[in-house]
Formats: C-alpha cells, structure tokens, sequence
C-alpha cells in the first residue's frame, strides 16, 4: 500500500510552504488560540484536502506557476477541516486524534468551541480576500454543509430506518462537500471552462464520498492502535454507516439490539459479530469502488501530467486503504 504522503510528489514543496503558512495565519495574538493552532497544525494530518487543491491548481496550470490566491484557496481548505474537527472532537468527546491529544482535552471544551469558531471566522476572512464572488460562494456552501451533516448525523442517532441515500447525503455534507466544492473553487481561479469546473467537482464529490465510506469500513475492520479510536466507535454511539445499514436488511435481529441502544450486556459484541457475518462490509467495498472509478472518470478532462495522475492515484489510495 502506498504512504498518503508519496502521492503529493508534485506537490511536496508546496505543501511545506503551507504548513510554514498556516501557523502565521492564525497569528501570535491570543496566545491559548496560538498554542491550540500550533498544536493542529503541528499534528501531523495527511494534509489530503490541501493537496488535493494544490494538485488540481497545478493540472489546470500546466504551462505557469501556480497563483497566490491557489496557494491561500489550499490553506482555508486546510483550516475549515480543521476547524471542523475541533468542533467534531468536542462533540464526540474524542481525547484523541490521530495518536496526539484533542484540543478540549488539553485546554477544556470551551476554549476548544471558540478555537473551532475563530478557525472558521478567519477562513472566512482570508477567503474574502480572494475577491472571487464565485469561490467565496462556494467555500461557504461547505461551512454550512459541515454544520448540516453534524445535525443530520445527531438527529439520526440509533434510526436503524435511514436509508443508505440518507447516509450518502450525510458523507457528503460531512466530508465530500469541502473536497468537491474547493476542487472546483481550484479550478475557477486557474479559469478553466465551466465544463471542467463542474468535472473537479465531481472528481471531489465522489472522491470524498468513497474516503468517507473507506472510514466507516475501517471502524469495523482494523484495530484500536490503526484506527486511534477503538473498533466499532461509530456504532456505539448509534453513528449508523454503510457496513451496518446493508448488513441491516440480511440480519433483523441487528435492529433490536441497535433500537435498545445496545443497552444490555454484550449486545454491541453481538452487533458487531452480525455484521462481520454479513454482506455488509463486502457491499460497502463495491460501493466506495463505484464512487471511486467515478472520480477517476471525471479526471478525463484534463490534459496529461504529473499532477494529473497524482489526482487519479489519491482516488486508487482510498481504495487500497481497505486491502
């Protein structure tokens, strides 16, 4: 399998000024703000979003460098996500992400509620700066998306009735919409034709989709120390994904036991063993490879580079999580 990492080569200068980039962004200041910053941006993520911009800037602007307002587009990407795991840290009651220690867990809920807020007030801000209506409009869609996606998964919680179109609906808010809307965003600042623009969005929709549905499959699949959250989190806390949905319409009994809420002894072991003994997981495979091959597809607009086929092995990566 290949390290996220070794799928940015043509991008890999960029993404340093980028993480140099992001701690000046949020500025020295409000110095709790400051170490809560330093602390997200020093956490190591695979920065898969930035790159994803970064990649897309590149492969519509094969005969120049890339612009300022490129680069700063791949740095509000970064910091909306960001922002947006702070405020999911918080209300999960996550202590850990990604091995390192979660904002409310170091300087308490509140502080960790206005840090996501003042991520998301100073994206706002240098996405103004770009002077672009279009994108501005856009990257707003996503801060709404991400707030409707957290709502919808809340309201949603043990509703063994959600169908897998209202689950789709909610990745999509939750984790493709910041994806397909800042590639395309990507793409109108290079000025690509508005039929390209619409191919990136596609490409980020349905490769945020298949990313989201590679998760849900690993919750059920890999180990505590992979995940960094223990197995089967999602559906203890009545968080129902593809895997268990599909294994729903083979397994009854599943429905019982997530409608009591898994209150009794053993019950979440016995879920989680029904699920295992279905199709579940193995239709949720053929489905993130559905939206896989679709972003790929929609790629087909853009002529031949590096950068382009960075773009199509980020789409094979997501895959090859699950083998």
């Amino acid at each position: 399998m290949t390290p996220a990492t070794s799928l940015f080569t043509p991008v890999e200068a960029d993404l340093r000024i980028l993480a140099d980039n992001l701690k000046q962004l949020v500025g020295n200041r409000h110095p709790i703000l400051f170490a809560a910053a330093e602390h997200l941006f020093g956490a190591g993520g695979k920065r898969i979003r930035p790159a994803i911009v970064l990649l897309i800037s590149r492969a519509t602007m094969l005969d120049q460098d890339i612009t300022p307002r490129h680069r700063r587009l791949a740095e509000i990407t970064e910091m909306i996500h960001t922002a947006s795991l702070v405020h999911d840290d918080v209300v999960d009651e996550s202590e850990v992400r990604r091995g390192v220690p979660t904002v409310h867990s170091l300087f308490g809920n509140r502080i960790a509620i206005l840090a996501g807020d003042f991520l998301f007030a100073q994206s706002s801000w240098y996405l103004a700066n770009l002077d672009n209506l279009q994108v501005v409009k856009l990257l707003s869609e996503v801060i709404m998306d991400l707030a409707t996606g957290e709502i919808q998964q809340g309201l949603n919680r043990f509703d063994a009735s959600i169908s897998i179109e209202t689950y789709l609906d909610k990745s999509y808010y939750k984790t493709a919409s910041l994806v397909a809307n800042s590639s395309k965003a990507a793409g109108l600042l290079s000025e690509v034709s508005p039929e390209t623009a619409e191919h990136l969005y596609s490409y980020g929709r349905h490769l945020g989709i298949a990313f989201q549905i590679v998760d849900d499959i690993l919750d059920f699949t890999s180990t505590t120390d992979t995940l960094g959250k223990p197995v089967g989190s999602d559906l203890k806390s009545g968080n129902l994904t593809a895997p268990v949905l599909f294994a729903l319409a083979e397994k009854p009994y599943l429905e019982v036991l997530i409608e009591r809420e898994f209150a009794q002894e053993g019950d979440l072991e016995q879920a989680l063993e029904l699920i295992q003994d279905s199709q579940g997981i193995q239709q949720s495979r053929e489905l993130a490879a559905h939206h896989t091959k679709l972003a790929i597809e929609h790629l087909a607009t853009l002529p031949p580079s590096e950068s382009h086929q960075a773009l199509i092995n980020i789409a094979e990566y997501a895959i090859s999580r699950l083998y």
